[in-house]
C-alpha cells in the first residue's frame, strides 16, 4: 500500500514537472509576444513623434517666410499707392511713376507665385497631417490590442498559480514561474497605459497643429486674393495712363 502511494506521489509529480515546463514555454512565447507588440508600438510612437517634429519645424519656417513675403508685399502695394497718389504732379514724373508702377507690378505678379507655392505647401501639410492622424488611430487600436493581450496573459497566469497551490510541492516550481509572469504582465500593463498616456497627448499636439496649418492655409488664400485684386487694379491703372 505504501508502495502504491509512493508511485501514486512520483506520478503526480512528474505529470506536474512536465506541465510545468509546458506551462513555462507558453509562459516565455506569450511574454515574447507582448514584448514585440510592445517594442512594435514603441518604435512607431517614436517615428510618429519624428515625424510630427520635423512637420511643426517646417510648418514654423514656412510660416516665417510667410510672414516676411506678406511684409514685402504690403511694403510694395504701399510704394505703388504713395506713387498712384502723385501722378498729376509733372507729365515727366507721371511717366516715370508709370513705368515704376508696372515694375512694381510685375513684382507683385512675382509674390503672388511665391504665395501661391505656399498655399500649395499648406495644402500638402494638411493632408500629411490628416495622414499622421491616420497613424495614430492605428497605434491607439494596436495598444489596446496589446493591453487585451496582457490582460489575457494576467488571467492564464492567475489560473496557473492557482492550479500550482493546489497540486502543493510538487507545483512549487510552477507557481513560482506563474508568479514571475503575472509580474511581467503587469509592467506591461503599466507600459501600456503610458504608451496611451502618450498617444493622447500626440493626438492633442497633432489636432492643435493641424487647426494651426488649417488657419495658415486659409490666412495665405485671403491674403493671395487680396494681392491678386492689388495686381489687377494696379494694372488697370497703368494701362488707363499709358492711353
Amino acid at each position: 500500500m505504501v508502495e502504491f502511494g509512493m508511485g501514486a506521489l512520483t506520478g503526480a509529480a512528474a505529470i506536474a514537472a512536465v506541465a510545468g515546463m509546458a506551462w513555462r514555454a507558453r509562459a516565455r512565447t506569450a511574454a515574447t509576444h507582448a514584448r514585440i507588440e510592445r517594442d512594435g508600438a514603441v518604435t512607431l510612437l517614436e517615428q510618429a513623434n519624428a515625424t510630427l517634429r520635423g512637420e511643426l519645424d517646417v510648418c514654423e519656417q514656412g510660416l516665417q517666410t510667410l510672414h516676411a513675403e506678406l511684409e514685402r508685399v504690403e511694403a510694395a502695394a504701399a510704394e505703388q499707392a504713395a506713387l498712384l497718389a502723385q501722378r498729376d504732379a509733372e507729365l515727366a514724373e507721371s511717366r516715370r511713376q508709370q513705368a515704376d508702377a508696372q515694375e512694381q507690378a510685375q513684382r507683385i505678379a512675382g509674390e503672388i507665385q511665391r504665395l501661391r507655392g505656399l498655399a500649395h505647401t499648406f495644402e500638402r501639410w494638411h493632408e500629411q497631417m490628416i495622414s499622421l492622424m491616420a497613424r495614430n488611430q492605428s497605434m491607439h487600436e494596436q495598444n489596446m490590442e496589446l493591453s487585451s493581450i496582457v490582460r489575457h496573459v494576467v488571467i492564464v497566469s492567475l489560473n496557473a498559480s492557482i492550479e500550482a497551490a493546489r497540486a502543493g510541492a510538487a507545483g512549487r516550481g510552477f507557481g513560482v514561474v506563474a508568479g514571475e509572469v503575472r509580474a511581467l504582465a503587469a509592467r506591461s500593463e503599466a507600459l501600456s497605459k503610458s504608451y496611451g498616456d502618450s498617444l493622447h497627448q500626440s493626438d492633442l499636439t497633432t489636432t492643435a497643429t493641424f487647426q494651426d496649418i488649417q488657419a495658415g492655409g486659409k490666412m495665405v488664400t485671403a491674403s493671395l486674393a487680396s494681392v491678386a485684386m492689388l495686381a489687377e487694379r494696379l494694372e488697370e491703372a497703368c494701362q488707363c495712363k499709358a492711353a
